[in-house]
């Protein structure tokens, strides 16, 4: 039996998971793989704590036929990366790339060396999950909204500051307003704002909102009405409760989904070994 180690190396988090040749990207499970963790990506600036990691996951997996990564944090986030594991000398690392091949599918942007890693990762991981007409959204640090038609063509996407960049840019850039950070374990949709607080954030989740509500009315423009939208990431669970009333008006499917750019490095990993 075949194992594949997997990581996700973003600006904030570092997520990895181990997934075994007997599972299938395709599976709609919340997680489709029995070992995960995610840490901070500062300590993977540390040796100890680089040490501390690798150790836990060689004793927790055995060692894997390849391991499959993106990033977005840098060289030097790369170098420490590929140094975890010195007693795997032997083992291929496949690293995904914004220009990187993956049958069935193609992006239009002009240059695909610029496109995210973790964007494309992501439109993989959607359209390996379904076919349809999709908005493939990362709710995190930064929030990403791309569209993936049932065409498989990658029409490009938006960047814009997350929920946490927006409130600090708030507070940072003026003398009176508070830092506000939105909970997502108390998601809820937000009216007007009945105080500072609530109008800081109420008022950067109606931005995100309205970007979201914006791309499906452009898709519908160009000819690719949107079925579906997965969404992930730490802000998941407040935009996905925003999004209940657009999902009613346009009947679409919003399906917050947890680890999606490790489901498309998987499903990359398996075509590229």
């Amino acid at each position: 039996m075949s194992l594949y180690l997997v990581f996700d190396v973003g600006n904030t988090r570092l997520k990895w998971a181990a997934v075994e040749s007997t599972q299938n990207p395709a599976d709609r499970q919340k997680k489709g793989w029995a070992y995960s963790g995610s840490i901070s990506t500062k300590l993977l600036a540390s040796a100890d704590h680089r040490t501390e990691l690798a150790d836990y996951i060689a004793k927790t997996i055995p060692k894997p036929d390849a391991i499959g990564f993106c990033c977005v944090a840098g060289s030097e986030a790369i170098a420490n990366l590929q140094s975890l594991f010195p007693q795997w000398n032997d083992v291929s690392w496949k690293q995904l790339q914004g220009d990187s091949i993956y049958p069935g599918i193609r992006t239009l942007y002009a240059d695909p060396v610029k496109l995210g890693a973790d964007r494309w990762a992501a439109v993989i991981g959607a359209r390996a999950l379904a076919t349809s007409n999709t908005l493939v959204i990362s709710a995190g640090t930064a929030t990403t909204i791309d569209l993936l038609g049932s065409n498989g063509v990658h029409y490009g996407g938006w960047i814009m500051p997350g929920l946490a960049l927006m409130q600090e840019s708030l507070h940072t850039n003026t003398a009176q307003l508070p830092l506000v950070e939105s909970d997502p374990r108390q998601a809820q949709s937000g009216g007007f704002g009945l105080s500072t607080t609530e109008a800081i954030g109420f008022g950067c989740e109606a931005a995100q909102f309205g970007a979201i509500t914006r791309a499906v009315q452009l898709a519908k423009e160009i000819n690719h009405p949107i079925e579906r939208i997965w969404i992930d990431g730490g802000n998941a669970p407040i935009l996905a409760k925003q999004l209940d009333l657009l999902a009613k008006q346009c009947g679409l499917l919003i399906e917050p989904i947890e680890g999606l750019v490790l489901r498309g490095i998987w499903a990359w990993l398996l075509k590229a070994s």
